[in-house]
């Protein structure tokens, strides 16, 4: 009995001593990345470092409104950019699990309207093809000119981008896509696509993204926004996160900056799967502990089997013209939507107008690392987002 006891006084005192040292840690973390932060090159941001477990550590710092002086919170949202892609790869296989569609399908098979590269008409396009960038579908201009909405009409706000379109130009993602793949759509063109076949060469492309999430609507009949409500947000209790400003508390939502004085008007994107998330670090930190326990084989939203298929890596050196061996180069090789680094890490990055984002998971330390920035990225915030993003990893194991 005295030994139980002693044992348990002597567990008692080596968690106290733990708790209070990576109480500690998170202090000295905090003091640092606000350091960092007071260059002020970067307006507003949010990290989190996560393992399967949860979250470890998060915090906004700056501002996500410097005319009202509101502060960055782990709770602000903000679109994503890119790391959106990620979520359709987990809607694909969550699709096929579901019997909807197999990865090896030609896309024609589900859609509308038929795709096919005109330099190789023969040829199907797969939709494994669409989630590993090697579909021979390029972004032509249109992408850009006509792929940025303002939330609202003149609204004091300098549009500031030249791409931003009116309200009333925005169109239905199926609608944009066909106008831009389809043969007889009104944008399409024969350089909408490589001159290489489909499944030859890694050509990174958001219009293909797009219409990856096109085929998983019209194979499930649900649109991909609902679809990825019930089998991804709502799973994982991402509460703050939606495609849309109607979808999220707008109260909460980030302004976005072209510069430190620069405010951008308010965008959503027409081709909103492949980028259009908007979300908070706490949400995005518990789809990074997800997709962190998912590698483990320990995954609640997808089988065993479908998370090795969105990790395994499915491209070769034939693939590419060449390929970039950087620690958090997410082109290196590619899962189902899902940046496989050489270096093993996993995850993704994003940009968009004033946005600029990171999310990655160690393959050998299990543990993941998010940020999230409101602010365009000049010289100077570069090198405040790589420091950012090396504090993190300093951290990443002390915790």
């Amino acid at each position: 009995m005295k030994k139980l006891v002693i044992t348990l006084i002597l567990n008692i005192l080596v968690s106290s001593m733990y708790c209070q040292t990576n109480d500690s840690i998170l202090r000295k973390l905090t003091e640092e990345l606000e350091n960092i932060c007071s260059r002020e090159y970067i307006n507003g941001f949010s990290v989190a470092i996560v393992n399967q477990d949860g979250i470890l550590y998060e915090k906004g710092f700056g501002y996500s409104n410097i005319k009202a002086n509101k502060k960055y919170t782990n709770n602000t949202i903000q679109n994503i950019a890119s790391i959106s892609k990620t979520f359709i790869g987990i809607a694909l296989l969550k699709a096929q699990e579901l019997g909807k569609l197999n990865l090896d399908d030609p896309i024609n098979k589900h859609l509308s309207f038929n795709v096919n590269n005109p330099y190789f008409p023969n040829e199907q396009i797969t939709i494994r093809q669409l989630a590993t960038h090697t579909s021979s579908i390029k972004d032509p201009s249109r992408y850009e000119k006509n792929g940025y909405i303002l939330k609202e009409n003149d609204n004091g706000v300098a549009k500031v981008n030249s791409n931003f379109r009116s309200p009333d130009e925005k169109m239905v993602l199926d609608e944009f896509l066909k106008n831009i793949l389809s043969e007889d759509g009104k944008w399409h063109k024969k350089n909408n696509f490589l001159k290489t076949k489909p499944g030859a060469i890694f050509e990174y492309s958001n219009i293909a993204a797009g219409l990856a999430a096109l085929v998983i609507e019209k194979a499930t009949n649900q649109s991909f926004n609902e679809f990825t409500n019930e089998h991804i947000l709502t799973p994982l209790g991402m509460s703050n996160s939606g495609w849309s400003f109607t979808e999220v508390d707008f109260s909460k939502h980030s302004k976005l900056y072209k510069d430190k004085e620069t405010e951008l008007a308010f965008y959503q994107l027409v081709n909103y799967p492949d980028g259009g998330l908007i979300t908070s670090s706490t949400d995005l930190g518990k789809y990074l502990t997800e997709l962190i326990a998912g590698n483990n084989g320990n995954g609640s939203i997808l089988n065993k089997q479908s998370y090795e298929e969105l990790f395994r890596p499915q491209l070769t050196d034939k693939n590419y013209n060449k390929r970039n061996e950087s620690a958090y180069n997410d082109e290196y090789n590619m899962g189902v939507f899902m940046g496989i680094s050489a270096q093993g890490q996993i995850g993704h990055t994003g940009g968009d107008p004033g946005v600029a984002t990171h999310m990655f998971f160690n393959t050998e330390t299990k543990i993941g690392k998010l940020l999230i920035v409101n602010t365009d990225l000049k010289k100077e915030g570069i090198k405040e987002f790589i420091d950012i993003w090396k504090k993190l990893e300093e951290y990443e194991t002390k915790l």
